[in-house]
């Protein structure tokens, strides 16, 4: 099978080439950001995928699946180049699958889009509506890129449309939300919550998407998630982190300062409340089980980033 990667070289894009080569596919990716020691089977063009250049990449290699990973978070873009990169992106990826032929795109989204709040939902299944917006306004790009994927479910009905909703992702190479907000030795926490947090080890997420990639038949929306939830006091501890409660009124101002984590003031809500997801339907569909648990996770983490 001939599978284009857009965001090949992020470390979860990577484990998903390795993993299609291993099963004998034929992998291709395209991102702006090198990856100089990749497999000799992995071909890398480092092109935007906005570009001609891309589109490219589409008319010559005319893959049958296209995995979209190539979106960027609040912490790596402001949000203008959030908004140009995530939704025009995502909007350029499933145009060139129109044109050139492509049978399956998956598109790799995150769970946080359901948002965080104190009347939402123990467990979010694939229905529930993008709440994210409204409480956490860097994430209204990628809730939008996320509905934009979905939306070709209907707009492009030749084309097997996937669109994953990934728990948080931790391991010894993630970089993201979580990883940053775990990286320091102090972590801080909203004093009087400990919310659920979910997440799964990077090879696991890798797993999912590429086993979303080659599964016959499958077309939807899938929560995806790897071990049970848990509180965030535990998950701070599992990493070998101190936490340190702060009032709500302050710990605004405290981000970002004196060695704490630089996190928007949206993502407060979300160090308040859950966001949980229900993946029974991927599972049931796929087969698809975690390969780490919660320990073992967190233990990767902590063992490559030490304090």
């Amino acid at each position: 099978m001939r599978v284009l990667i857009a965001g090949i070289s992020s470390p979860v894009g990577r484990h998903v080439a390795e993993i299609l080569v291993r099963h004998h596919h034929e992998v291709v990716g395209v991102d702006r950001r090198p990856w100089p020691d990749a497999r000799p089977e992995i071909r890398v063009h480092p092109v935007d995928i906005r570009k001609r250049q891309a589109e490219e990449v589409f008319r010559t290699f005319r893959p049958e699946v296209v995995i979209h990973m190539a979106t960027v978070t609040h912490l790596e873009r402001s949000t203008h180049e959030r908004y140009r990169i995530n939704l025009h992106g995502t909007r350029s990826v499933f145009d060139a699958c129109a044109r050139h032929g492509a049978e399956r795109a998956v598109f790799v989204g995150r769970h946080t889009l359901y948002g965080a709040a104190p009347d939402a939902p123990l467990y979010h299944r694939e229905d529930s509506p993008p709440m994210a917006s409204t409480t956490f306004p860097e994430l209204a790009d990628l809730v939008a890129a996320d509905l934009y994927a979905s939306q070709a479910l209907w707009r492009q009905p030749a084309l097997d449309t996937v669109v994953l909703r990934i728990v948080y992702q931790l391991g010894p190479t993630s970089v993201g939300t979580l990883p940053s907000y775990l990286r320091g030795p102090r972590v801080p926490t909203v004093l009087g919550f400990d919310p659920l947090f979910q997440f799964m080890h990077e090879r696991d997420m890798a797993r999912a998407v590429a086993q979303a990639a080659t599964h016959p038949g499958l077309r939807g929306v899938f929560n995806v998630a790897g071990p049970r939830p848990m509180p965030l006091s535990d998950l701070i501890r599992g990493v070998g982190r101190r936490r340190v409660p702060v009032p709500e009124p302050v710990l605004g101002g405290l981000l970002g300062r004196f060695g704490l984590p630089r996190l928007p003031r949206g993502a407060i809500e979300h160090l308040k409340h859950p966001v949980v997801v229900d993946d029974a339907a991927f599972r049931e569909a796929t087969g698809f089980s975690a390969h780490y648990d919660g320990p073992e996770t967190m233990e990767a983490f902590a063992r490559a980033h030490p304090v």
